[in-house]
């Protein structure tokens, strides 16, 4: 006797996931691999632009304004209180000549010469040098300070201490009304005395520490051709010397005495 019907034929075993699910799973993973680049991207141009991101607190942005009607300015206050910070970001303003929207203070049409000084090689490196060009021992991060990345032409190396540079040359104007052209950053130290601050002529010099009458008049002095500009910024530890006797008003000077 044959048996008649048909077998039906025997089911794969499932896998639990469709075509479709792989193909959904996928796509997750294409945008969020794409999601996480552009977030590294957002954060490398930040770094690289620290100078577009700068605004002002108060005390920060009445310092800058008084450039517009003063030559000579003083940001005497506590530590970590944004003086370095303020000094570096005015003077990467005046070397690329992008100035903000908000910005009231002194403006040079032209490409600059400008000194950025601290009391000894290694103050200045640690200081200036680390707030404008970035940290000193990582030159594969150098431009990750107040001056722009892209603005950054080259860099020449000094002797006064390790990953010290002398100078840097930085890319001016370019779009606008504002010509291309190249300014020049030197950094000094007071260690060296006045005889090393003499000859240059500058637009600007900045004291990132107080500095002693004599180095502080020869600063000024290289700015005089120019008409250009000088910035203090410290933190008080010499009491009343005739550095900031100079920027004090009599009554000023009564009240902090009684």
């Amino acid at each position: 006797m044959t048996k008649s019907g048909s077998a039906s034929a025997a089911s794969k075993p499932s896998s639990g996931h469709s075509s479709k699910d792989r193909a959904s799973r996928s796509r997750a993973s294409t945008a969020k691999a794409e999601y996480l680049s552009l977030l590294r991207e957002l954060d490398r141009r930040r770094r690289a632009n620290q100078l577009a991101a700068y605004r002002p607190y108060p005390r920060q942005a009445e310092f800058h304004a008084a450039g517009a009607a003063n030559r000579e300015r003083l940001f005497m206050a506590g530590n970590q209180l944004g003086k370095t910070r303020a000094g570096g970001a005015e003077w990467a303003m005046h070397l690329t000549g992008r100035y903000p929207d908000w910005w009231q203070g002194k403006v040079f049409d032209t490409a600059v010469r400008l000194w950025a000084a601290g009391v000894t090689a290694e103050g200045t490196r640690d200081n200036p040098q680390r707030v404008l060009v970035g940290p000193p021992q990582q030159p594969a991060a150098w431009g990750t300070g107040m001056i722009p990345a892209d603005a950054i032409v080259s860099t020449i190396m000094g002797r006064g201490a390790p990953h010290g540079l002398d100078s840097v040359v930085v890319r001016h104007g370019g779009g606008g009304d504002v010509q291309a052209d190249e300014s020049v950053l030197s950094f000094k130290s007071f260690e060296k005395g006045r005889e090393k601050w003499q000859g240059e002529t500058l637009h600007g010099v900045w004291f990132d520490e107080e500095p002693p009458l004599d180095i502080y008049s020869e600063g000024l002095t290289r700015t005089n051709a120019t008409g250009g500009i000088t910035i203090v910024t410290f933190t008080p530890l010499l009491g009343m010397s005739e550095v900031v006797l100079l920027f004090l008003s009599a009554g000023e000077v009564e009240r902090m005495g009684r």
